[in-house]
């Protein structure tokens, strides 16, 4: 009952991150990236507030521990954040969703490259399958593209996103065992604020907040608490649970609820190059994430 439970979790936070990524492009729509990136992590650094101090017992952060959350806050929530905005404005919630599943492939792509950790010929199908997926979904000319939409550009922010995401875990995988991943959440995001103030403040001078709707607001609220707090909770919460080998095949729930939002609510159409986009992600999950069978030895 316990993996069980953790199961659930771990899908909950993945179909969290889906949802916010979808819902992430209405908001494009009212507010210039910068200014919407800023307030996102505005928000989020007073939710966070009870993480951001340090715990009475946790020892004093060294120098080159600051210097990797900083860098931790530089590529997986600043560029991270404008990347990833600006790349849904130009293509769609579902396309958006379906590229960012590239994310464990690609994760074990730069940790061949940085951690020397072997990729194995599963990892490798895994990754020819991601650059695959993108290729179909950026050259695709689906039914009922907007005039503003850029497949090609966006494909490439948002696999940047992936990049940066990427940097994140290696950096990450040093700091977890001796920084609680809630207190890192909080510091990163307290980062991710300070270096998104200059460009939010120049995107504020001028723009009319008393247009917003209070919905708007109150979808903004809830982007900033589910992707810097919520999905965080799950997702550790879940990891706790299970196995970590177990957990990556739960990102297939990213594409799954981001296609879902844009298609029932953002009204989007499901075309076929995302069917086949669909298809290829959850066997890229499934080749880098699933376990691999007792007494299996890697060449």
């Amino acid at each position: 009952m316990n993996r069980l439970l953790g199961y659930l979790l771990l899908f909950s936070g993945m179909a969290l991150v889906g949802s916010y990524v979808a819902l992430s492009r209405p908001l494009t729509a009212v507010m210039p990236v910068a200014l919407l990136a800023w307030l996102r992590f505005g928000i989020a650094a007073v939710a966070m507030l009870p993480w951001t101090l340090p715990p009475l017992r946790e020892r004093a952060l060294t120098g080159p521990q600051w210097r990797r959350l900083f860098w931790m806050a530089f590529f997986g929530n600043f560029l991270f954040s404008f990347l990833m905005l600006n790349g849904v404005a130009m293509t769609s919630a579902t396309t958006a969703g379906l590229i960012l599943s590239t994310l464990p492939a690609v994760v074990a792509l730069f940790c061949w490259v940085a951690l020397d950790e072997r990729l194995g010929a599963r990892g490798w199908s895994a990754v020819g399958l991601a650059v695959t997926r993108v290729a179909v979904l950026a050259l695709a000319r689906g039914e009922g593209m907007g005039a503003g939409e850029r497949p090609i550009a966006g494909a490439l922010l948002l696999m940047g996103c992936a990049c940066c995401e990427a940097v994140y875990v290696i950096h990450g995988k040093r700091l977890t065992g001796v920084v609680s991943p809630m207190r890192i959440s909080a510091l990163i995001n307290l980062f991710g604020f300070l270096l998104a103030t200059p460009f939010g403040l120049h995107a504020a001078i001028g723009f009319d907040f008393g247009g917003v709707h209070a919905g708007t607001w109150a979808l903004l609220a809830f982007y900033a608490i589910a992707a810097s707090t919520v999905s965080t909770w799950l997702w550790l919460s879940g990891l706790a649970r299970v196995p970590a080998s177990h957990s990556g095949v739960f990102t297939v729930a990213l594409p799954v609820a981001s296609s879902l939002v844009g298609v029932l609510w953002l009204g989007e159409t499901f075309t076929a190059a995302h069917a086949v986009a669909f298809t290829l992600a959850a066997l890229g999950i499934l080749l880098t994430a699933w376990p691999r069978p007792s007494g299996f030895r890697r060449a």
